[in-house]
């Protein structure tokens, strides 16, 4: 399958978009949280600077509304390049992030050559667990104390 849209995101949501933060508040915060040494800032600024440069600065955003970017695929080979370097930062701080790959953002609001803007904030839909298929597996596979597959707990036969 063929993926039009990609993002880089962490696990922290954004309290303005109630969306997962993306990869350059992710850096940022860093930053500011003093957390990168010296070097690794620099590195950071650059790649920043780069982007800067080189991406549009979506409307909906400096008008600091309440939406996320996804990179478009068809033209993120060298943006994907030159973000690998802020992917290693966050790595390297133990920040965990997840590259994201979809067809439906949302409602794009804002689109250039390189990005798609989508609003955010929609209400987050919270669910039950669902039904598992090991509701369905005999007593004997579970373990009584654990609850684990394929560990029968022996440890009170004892």
């Amino acid at each position: 399958m063929k993926f039009k849209y990609a993002r880089i995101q962490g696990r922290e949501l954004a309290e303005n978009t109630m969306y997962a933060k993306g990869i350059f508040s992710m850096c940022w915060s860093l930053i500011q949280k003093d957390v990168m040494d010296e070097e690794d800032r620099d590195l950071f600024m650059e790649i920043d600077k780069w982007f800067a440069e080189i991406l549009p600065w979506p409307p909906p955003c400096m008008r600091r509304e309440n939406v996320v970017c996804f990179f478009k695929t068809e033209n993120t080979d060298e943006m994907m390049r030159l973000i690998g370097p802020a992917m290693w930062l966050l790595e390297k701080y133990n920040h965990p992030f997840f590259l994201v790959y979809t067809n439906n953002p949302g409602e794009i609001i804002y689109e250039d050559d390189y990005q798609v803007v989508v609003k955010a904030g929609e209400p987050l839909i919270i669910e039950g667990p669902q039904p598992s298929w090991s509701d369905n597996v005999p007593e004997e596979f579970i373990g009584s104390e654990t609850g684990t597959l394929g560990q029968k707990d022996d440890s009170s036969d004892a």
